[in-house]
């Protein structure tokens, strides 16, 4: 199967060549680094280390970031797109092991799931991240451990349909989306590195904002979706 890794990039110039490096040195996957207009050089490190990329004249954020990646992976054919962060925190040894269950056919979506052997730490994101997994389980009937995890794998009908659906995100209320939809979603156990580089743009009141957001999303709107693909 052809597998594609999206790496959408913001301002990520001193993580995203151990990145690439990451994903080229432990897959023969292929990759494209979408970069969202960053403000420092993480285009110029791109183009130095001749790294596959499409970057974007207008910081659109994530969501615009990972459509375009989902629409490049449609118009080349591939079978398999997995979305993994630029800022160096997923690790691509994880990848195969991602990747098999879609392989295997027993699920549409895998997500890199930090919670499926080991208990969440208690912490402001974590509480939010129990939330969400609540408000999921009672949408969907479906317990999602790591609703939040960045690190996820889909395969060729999950591309149509973020190709196809505009409104689609990389956010949990999506795999509400997807579940009420008929798509399998299983998770898989992997471990996730500390950013090394940069900070995160989810802080305190961003993050609860965020959980507002996504609670509301999923109660009042993905809850809705209709069955069937």
């Amino acid at each position: 199967m052809k597998v594609l890794i999206i790496i959408p990039a913001y301002n990520e110039a001193l993580n995203i060549e151990k990145t690439v490096k990451d994903i080229t040195d432990n897959t023969d996957y292929d990759y494209i680094v979408i970069n969202d207009c960053s403000k420092d050089n993480t285009a110029e490190v791109c183009r130095k280390n001749s790294f596959n990329l499409i970057s974007l004249p207008v910081n659109y954020g994530l969501t615009s970031a990972i459509q375009l990646g989902m629409k490049y992976a449609y118009e080349h054919n591939y079978d398999i797109v997995v979305q993994f962060d630029g800022d160096g925190q997923h690790q691509a040894k994880y990848l195969k092991d991602l990747i098999q269950p879609i392989e295997d056919n027993k699920c549409d979506i895998a997500i890199g799931s930090r919670f499926v052997t080991k208990k969440k730490k208690l912490s402001l994101r974590m509480i939010g991240n129990s939330l969400i997994s609540v408000c999921i389980n009672l949408a969907t009937g479906k317990i999602i451990k790591d609703t939040t995890s960045g690190m996820r794998a889909y395969n060729k009908k999950a591309i149509k349909e973020f190709v196809t659906n505009q409104s689609l995100t990389p956010e949990p209320d999506t795999l509400v989306y997807m579940l009420k939809r008929g798509f399998k979603v299983e998770e898989i156990q992997v471990e996730m590195k500390e950013r090394e580089f940069g900070e995160s743009y989810l802080k305190p009141l961003k993050s609860i904002e965020y959980m507002f957001n996504m609670v509301f999303s999923i109660i009042f709107f993905r809850s809705f979706t209709r069955k069937g693909y």
